[in-house]
């Protein structure tokens, strides 16, 4: 049953304040008479002084006028809230202490969120997790918005505006630990990243995030999570993380699972279909590259030293390129060793962290033959390393090499001066050739002719060939669509496609769990002004209006532009060049970033940010009257109650 049916009167503060009759929407008039009885409902019955309602209300500045506006607006409420009272209200109330607010605590649903929750906690403690799911869900349905609403940002309203954020941050958590048991993984890593988001240094939202990546199979990304906020610490706090989530994090490193229990299978897994093995789906749009890298091959093979180096942004298809390139070495009879720039798990040195030489010399080495622990010197490693090259045909394959130390960058300019003569191809990755930590390495690789091998995003033939290779017959406006959404970019693309043809693009098109982990991670790492900026800007559009975002958040530009340029270094936002003008171009929001972004909102919440927008847009001089109204539909109830015929909102009455 909906607790607001069960009272004649219901009372919100979980969002914007409202009091509902059954179905009916009590109008409660102008915004200064809602922060009065925002104000009045959080005493909980405990009477207000005119006095401190002035003062409250118009926050030290207070009119000549303001007794007598409280006591009009007191009258008002009196008659909304009271309306076939016989004498004097028993409900708004006036005495020797001030004005005071007699409403049931049953009545309100900051009671009912606290009550759900305490019953979830309950049967989660009985092992009922479905009775505890149904109920926190109820629980947390009943926000509808910042708490308090309009009054959040008043002096009074902060202790209880803190109060009730954190019980629902604890609430959230305990949403996300239901789905985790019940091995609902998807929904839970959804769950755990918009709280690493609303609450970026609390340990405890990390670790769940960490638990349900770890249980969806995915540990290096749960481990990548753990550097992230203990960076984040550091960087914030000067902290380090807690003897915890340290513990988690050592748990995952061991595939510990006393501590973290057996990985449980997603109840909300798709069914494989019987579609093509993603294996044998041929590399589209890197014939070119393809081509470089066999013919450096075949350089190899006949004794010259080949190196390479293949840069791209995150997803554009780096992995997915040195794996063709390494199984065409396999073919042609060349030892493959690969190694990752950052540490990795190493079983053969116990299960430690190793570096990246040491990686590589685990793979060149005949199995089990003895291999040094990190500490040995970097002479003897080096001279190990051009000693098993040397052996026969080899390509070494070094993935993530911007995450690799100095020492590391320094040895690879000391193995490329060493080993000039032999039957060797080392192929690094990056991300940004133009990355100053990997310059000094790269000038030197360049000395001795390295081949730079730059990823850019697919095109819509690329897209199109790519659903052929599948079996699958798509039109050509389909392919566009699906390059549109994907921005070309690989791993994105490849995502998009494991969801079922209906859920790609158009009305019922879902984003794939996989990119909205990579999307909020970065924008986790904005800060709160560039989150707020985003949420604006997803609002409006896809093409940002740098003038709207902001007059409509009361920010000079040059103090914008900063916060826009930071979400574009994130790749949550892109800048597209005029290829007619150099150096001219617009902001543009790709379409899952947004939607992602939209998505973290409650639906108050991008109502309020469609009236904040209807109203900055109607106070330019000329005004579109159609983008105005397209704002106005999309703010729904919260929109500004009039607009003169100019476009202009209308005056409150009444303050």
């Amino acid at each position: 049953m909906d607790p607001r049916h069960s009272h004649a009167t219901w009372y919100g503060l979980l969002g914007p304040v409202e009091v509902l009759r059954g179905d009916t929407a009590l109008d409660l008039g102008p915004r200064q008479r809602r922060v009065l009885l925002t104000r009045l409902l959080i005493e909980d019955g405990r009477p207000v002084s005119t006095g401190e309602l002035c003062r409250d209300l118009w926050q030290g500045s207070q009119p000549a006028g303001a007794v007598a506006s409280v006591r009009a607006h007191v009258s008002r409420l009196r008659s909304v809230l009271d309306p076939v009272r016989h004498g004097r209200s028993r409900l708004l109330v006036n005495g020797p202490g001030g004005y005071a607010l007699r409403v049931p605590r049953e009545a309100r649903d900051t009671t009912r969120f606290e009550e759900s929750v305490a019953q979830a906690r309950d049967s989660m403690r009985r092992g009922q997790l479905e009775a505890a799911r149904e109920e926190l869900g109820g629980a947390l349905g009943l926000w509808r918005g910042e708490a308090l609403g309009d009054a959040a940002d008043h002096a009074f309203a902060i202790r209880e505006k803190a109060r009730l954020n954190a019980a629902r941050q604890d609430a959230e958590e305990l949403w996300a630990t239901i789905l985790i048991k019940q091995g609902d993984l998807e929904r839970a890593i959804g769950a755990a990243e918009g709280l690493t988001l609303s609450a970026p240094l609390r340990e405890a939202s990390w670790a769940l995030l960490m638990r349900a990546l770890y249980g969806a199979g995915r540990s290096v990304e749960a481990v990548r999570q753990y550097e992230r906020f203990r960076t984040m610490l550091a960087t914030e706090l000067g902290l380090d993380p807690g003897p915890g989530i340290r513990d988690l994090h050592t748990a995952i490193l061991r595939h510990d699972t006393e501590v973290l229990g057996d990985p449980r299978p997603s109840r909300s897994a798709v069914v494989l279909s019987d579609g093509p093995d993603p294996t044998t789906v041929p590399l589209v749009g890197r014939g070119e590259e393809t081509g470089r890298l066999t013919a450096l091959l075949r350089a190899a093979a006949a004794g010259r030293t080949q190196w390479a180096v293949v840069s791209g942004e995150p997803g554009s298809g780096k992995s997915r390129l040195l794996d063709e390139v390494a199984s065409r070495a396999t073919a042609a009879d060349f030892t493959v060793a690969r190694a990752s720039g950052g540490q990795a798990l190493s079983e053969s040195h116990g299960i430690s962290l190793v570096c990246p030489a040491t990686q590589l010399l685990d793979a060149l080495r005949p199995e089990g033959a003895d291999t040094r622990p990190d500490g040995t010197g970097d002479k003897e490693r080096l001279a190990a390393l051009a000693r098993e090259l040397r052996r026969g045909p080899t390509l070494c394959v070094i993935d993530d090499l911007d995450w690799a130390s100095p020492d590391f960058h320094s040895l690879l300019r000391q193995l490329a001066a060493l080993v000039r003569e032999a039957p060797v191809a080392v192929v690094c990755a990056l991300r940004n050739a133009d990355d100053p930590a990997a310059s000094g390495l790269l000038a030197d690789l360049a000395r001795y002719g390295a081949t730079r091998l730059q990823l850019d995003p697919l095109s819509i033939a690329d897209v199109a060939e790519l659903l052929t290779a599948r079996g699958e017959s798509a039109s050509p406006q389909e392919a566009a669509a699906l390059h549109r959404r994907s921005e070309g970019n690989p791993f994105t693309l490849g995502e998009l496609l494991k969801l079922p043809p209906d859920r790609r693009v158009g009305p019922a098109a879902r984003v794939p769990a996989a990119v909205s982990s990579v999307v909020h991670a970065r924008l986790a790492e904005l800060t709160a002004p560039a989150r707020t900026m985003l949420t604006y800007a997803a609002a409006d559009g896809t093409r940002l209006d740098i003038g709207l975002l902001a007059d409509v958040q009361g920010m000079p530009r040059e103090r914008l532009l900063p916060l826009i340029d930071a979400a574009v270094t994130a790749r949550v936002l892109v800048w597209d060049a005029d290829p007619d003008e150099h150096g001219s171009g617009r902001y543009r929001f790709p379409e899952l970033p947004r939607e992602i972004v939209l998505g973290t909102l409650t639906p108050s919440s991008r109502q309020l940010l469609h009236a904040s927008l209807a109203r900055a847009l109607a106070d330019r001089p000329g005004a579109d009257p159609e983008r105005i109204a397209g704002q106005l539909r999309a703010a729904g109830p919260m929109a500004p109650e009039a607009f003169d015929p100019v476009g202009h909102p209308a005056p409150e009455q009444g303050l």
